[in-house]
């Protein structure tokens, strides 16, 4: 029996409300865990956790059209669920790693299986109508903002105990989301929908020859690309930078944290529902370009404490962003490719992963060096406002290109 609209949706915020709590858990504490296994300063740290971040988007790259494209096969059910009990798994890696190359291993398995958010998207495009598909993905990103204001409070309690601390309650909670969707998540993806698994299109590659098909979506995508890697800034860099310049303490940056997903619930939980009927989906995406752009510039040049929580308003309305590129997206392409799509999408994800904590850490560990030519903590949001600002550009020719 196919679900109600209301419940299914439900379904689908629970699952990725509880998967961002466990994500946010364990970064108040990640500075210190890299320095208590490496016994690095916090500049080589902040490398080491770029490289982190690096291992884990570039299996999300390779994996993230595969999941897709599986997840249009099989369903979006036991796809979601097989992630979840092997990120389950991932965490305890983590929590009991002694030495820092388990830590590689664990993140390199949890970006094999990454497919939460993704996959949640997939199912929210199954079960909404075209015209509310924007602000079902702007309810997605709430959950995953809701969650953020969890985790990181959870995480900074926890870890006054130990750096092992939030890794296992973010396993805990990985094994209460899987047994949730074993025991209650519903189908959404009727068998009739459903399409046959081809390898040619389950490859990063693959995936990228069917999207220049479509230079509208081809387009987009360039802009999702350009905007995520500048906004991977914060989770590359923000521990280390804060730590740094402000001397802030894994409590501290854990309620920062919490703050930051106070505002991405507001925005994209309720106003962007007020928003995006009134002005639209171009509109909505390009004010949320403007203030990603002033938030970032304001983050590079704060001098205190105050100066950051004030900015922070800015980088809430920047969330506006991606749930109007991806309802600009999600039109664009059939029920049965819907997988596809948001595997696309997870696999840029991946890639600017990659690309942007190896950029944004190194320039972090720069300018805060020895070798500096100037003490600038901030040049990392500086760089990602001029790349927010850059995104701008695709953007606009993929919307000439779709009149």
């Amino acid at each position: 029996m196919r679900p109600t609209r209301k419940n299914a949706i439900s379904f689908a915020l629970i699952t990725v409300l509880l998967d961002s709590a466990g994500l946010g858990i364990i970064l108040p504490v990640l500075p210190d865990l890299i320095q208590e296994l490496t016994g690095e300063p916090i500049a080589n740290a902040a490398r080491w956790g770029g490289y982190l971040t690096v291992t884990y988007a570039l299996m999300q790259f390779i994996f993230g059209p595969l999941i897709g494209n599986l997840s249009d096969r099989f369903g979006r059910r036991p796809v979601l669920i097989t992630a979840l009990a092997i990120m389950a798994g991932d965490y305890l890696i983590m929590a009991l790693a002694p030495v820092i190359s388990i830590l590689f291993i664990g993140r390199a398995v949890a970006g094999i299986t990454g497919a939460t958010f993704s996959t949640a998207n997939a199912y929210i495009a199954d079960i909404s109508p075209p015209e509310k598909r924007a602000q079902n993905f702007g309810m997605i990103g709430a959950a995953f903002g809701f969650g953020f204001i969890l985790g990181p409070l959870i995480g900074g309690v926890l870890g006054e105990w130990g750096t092992r601390a939030p890794f296992y309650a973010a396993a805990i909670l990985a094994l209460c989301n899987c047994a949730y969707g074993y025991f209650v998540f519903p189908e959404s993806l009727s068998l009739e929908k459903r399409r046959p698994f081809r390898l040619a299109r389950a490859n990063p590659f693959g995936a990228a020859r069917q999207a220049l098909t479509r230079p509208v979506i081809a387009w987009l995508l360039g802009a999702v690309f350009l905007f995520q890697i500048s906004h991977f800034v914060f989770p590359a860099t923000w521990s280390f930078f804060t730590k740094e310049a402000f001397g802030w303490s894994s409590r501290m940056i854990g309620i920062s944290l919490a703050v930051v997903g106070v505002g991405f619930v507001f925005v994209q939980g309720y106003l962007i529902r007020i928003i995006l009927p009134r002005f639209g989906q171009v509109k909505t995406a390009l004010a949320g370009f403007v203030f990603n752009i002033i938030g970032l510039t304001g983050i590079a040049f704060a001098t205190g404490t105050v100066m950051i929580f004030a900015l922070m308003p800015f980088s809430a309305l920047g969330a506006m962003v991606m749930p109007a590129l991806n309802g600009l997206l999600a039109n664009q392409v059939p029920d049965d490719a819907q997988g596809e799509l948001q595997g696309m999408i997870a696999g840029i994800g991946g890639l600017t992963a990659i690309i942007s904590p190896l950029l944004m850490t190194q320039i972090l560990a720069f300018f805060i060096g020895e070798a500096a030519p100037v003490y600038f903590p901030g040049a990392p949001y500086l760089t990602a406002a001029a790349l927010a600002a850059i995104a701008i550009i695709p953007f606009s020719i993929g919307l000439r290109r779709g009149k």
